[in-house]
């Protein structure tokens, strides 16, 4: 599966899920980010209310409610450490 960023969606409580995606997009303080393979490192600060979506393979989208947190893109992928996370029931667009 060439073109996967490992992600890893953590809360306080719980790894919430962890695997292999085409893309995350997540609402920092600085505006909507999407993050793709050979992303430049960064660290961002989660924007309140948010989401983060979770694009993997085939088209399929998992979308989650977060709230507090960061996101951070390092050169093994994506790490999202949330306060809180729960499935959203809707993707927001």
């Amino acid at each position: 599966m060439a073109n996967q960023l490992h992600v890893e969606l953590v809360a306080v409580e719980r790894k919430v899920w962890s695997g292999e995606a085409e893309m995350v997009v997540a609402r920092t303080t600085e505006g909507e980010l999407g993050v793709l393979p050979g992303h430049a490192p960064l660290l961002g600060q989660l924007a309140e209310p948010g989401q983060v979506r979770i694009k993997l393979a085939g088209g399929q989208e998992m979308a989650y409610d977060v709230s507090g947190g960061f996101l951070s893109v390092g050169a093994d992928g994506v790490t999202v450490l949330a306060e809180s996370c729960e499935p959203a029931a809707a993707p927001v667009r």
